[in-house]
């Protein structure tokens, strides 16, 4: 049984935006903000949300490129010059304030029972560790390689939340020296782990079939249930 879905309306001083919202089929669970890829949300967003909710998890995509272009949706590897295009647009600062927007409607969801993660791939795994370094009361993080987060790193010591990071050994667009920079500030940090995967970019997204690597979407998902279930259940 497919869970309950649907979209839902987020307010923000400048204006409304929609964020796609998948429940558990309980009606209740812990929240789940899941930031998109350059494709907006997509097939692949929407199915990584109704499987955390197939997981018992509120989960909830707020739409990042809303002040670009509404709706923005790329399917495959075929949209990536125009999803490239909207992060080259994209406001970082205007997109923290929506994040703060999509926190705080998720946490006033009658279905969210009271923590909440992010977890985002690609751009989303940038947005995901912008969240945590702005959002003192998330309670936990998930960033999939996140390509821009090597330039982010002046901020790690605001990173307080659970933190579980996921990078490919061969990303093509995240070298290792910068993948190097995001082990070394999180060493000494008791509760941020670095998982690396013998993969490339995006190897999480079953709808880019050059890019999608199914071993290494698993082990990445076994990972990251097991540290959602540790840091947002009871």
């Amino acid at each position: 049984m497919m869970p309950p879905m649907s979209y839902e309306k987020v307010t923000t001083p400048d204006g409304t935006f929609d964020a796609y919202l998948a429940l558990p089929e309980s009606g209740q669970g812990p929240g789940v903000l899941v930031f998109q890829e350059i494709f907006g949300i997509n097939d692949n967003i929407r199915g990584i949300c109704d499987r955390l909710a197939g997981e018992g998890y509120v989960a909830l995509a707020p739409d990042m490129f809303w002040r670009l272009e509404p709706g923005f949706e790329r399917k495959d590897e075929s949209g990536m010059q125009d999803g490239m295009g909207m992060v080259q647009r994209l406001d970082f600062g205007a997109a923290a304030r929506d994040m703060s927007a999509a926190l705080a409607h998720l946490r006033g969801l009658d279905a969210c029972t009271g923590k909440v993660g992010a977890i985002g791939f690609c751009l989303g795994g940038t947005l995901t560790y912008l969240c945590a370094t702005t959002e003192p009361d998330l309670d936990a993080a998930v960033p999939y390689y996140g390509s821009g987060i090597h330039d982010m790193l002046g901020s790690a010591d605001n990173l307080r939340c659970p933190t579980l990071f996921h990078y490919g050994d061969r990303d093509p667009f995240i070298p290792a020296e910068q993948i190097a920079l995001v082990d070394a500030a999180m060493a000494d940090k008791p509760n941020v782990t670095v998982q690396h995967h013998d993969a490339g970019h995006a190897f999480s997204n079953w709808d880019a079939p050059s890019m999608y690597d199914e071993k290494a979407a698993a082990e990445a998902w076994e990972q990251t249930h097991a540290f959602l279930a540790a840091t947002l259940r009871p």
